[in-house]
């Protein structure tokens, strides 16, 4: 085996390794958790480095969320003791003749390094990943397409910031004023913002009538947010 073989398993190691953990992080993300705090748990997961106690709570309490740290724990194990393994045996197979082309070669990783950046600093590459992405994982937890969007932001104690996309009004809601619909006094959801296509968010206020293809962002328990919005997990750019 030639340099140039062992650099590009390295760049394909790399790249498959990046699409796997933003794949576990979708998954994640389905469950309610926000996406970087997703992220930072499935590398920890993958890599075995263990992860912080307070966000490990996040998974720790919830039986679907302990089910794939599970999974992603085992694959992680395996996963990197096939990259050892392959690694082993490039590096032992390579003739020091061959180190020759090295800086030739080192091209080939330095391309893969140029693909990863491109997906996370190119806002429409990085969009069309997560599109393509988030379908796969979709498909795989059964996403319902009926369902109106909610991205979570971040969690404050015991609510959540949250973003709802209203691709159907919920019946209760229609044609109705932000302050008749008891939002705040009855469910204890609090609508900050509203971003119409084509416009900046605003502030919400009390003639604020809902409109299909609203952005909320909203404050409130996140079980709740779901609930009332009829609304299920899902990047808020499709």
């Amino acid at each position: 085996m030639n340099i140039y073989t062992a650099l590009s398993l390295f760049s394909i190691i790399i790249l498959v390794y990046w699409v796997i953990t933003e794949f576990f992080a979708i998954l994640f993300r389905f469950t309610g958790i926000p996406d970087e705090k997703a992220r930072f748990q499935v590398i920890s997961l993958l890599t075995g480095c263990g992860y912080t106690t307070r966000e490990s709570e996040l998974i720790l309490s919830n039986r679907r969320r302990r089910r794939l740290a599970r999974i992603t724990m085992l694959f992680g194990y395996v996963f990197n003791i096939t990259i050892v393994s392959a690694f082993i045996n490039v590096f032992l197979s390579l003739k020091i003749s061959q180190v020759e082309h090295y800086y030739l070669g080192i091209l080939i990783p330095l391309g893969a390094a140029a693909i990863i950046l491109l997906f996370i600093r190119v806002p429409a590459i990085r969009a069309w990943g997560d599109k393509l992405l988030e379908l796969i994982a979709g498909n795989i937890v059964g996403r319902d397409e009926t369902f109106n969007a909610v991205l979570l932001l971040d969690h404050i104690g015991t609510d959540s910031i949250a973003v709802v996309t209203l691709h159907s009004i919920p019946e209760q809601y229609k044609g109705l004023p932000l302050a008749q619909t008891g939002l705040k006094t009855d469910t204890g959801i609090l609508v900050m913002l509203v971003e119409r296509p084509g416009r900046k968010p605003v502030a919400a206020g009390a003639d604020t009538v809902f409109a299909p293809g609203d952005k909320l962002t909203v404050f409130g328990d996140y079980a709740t947010v779901c609930k009332v919005f009829h609304a299920r997990e899902r990047f808020g750019e499709d």
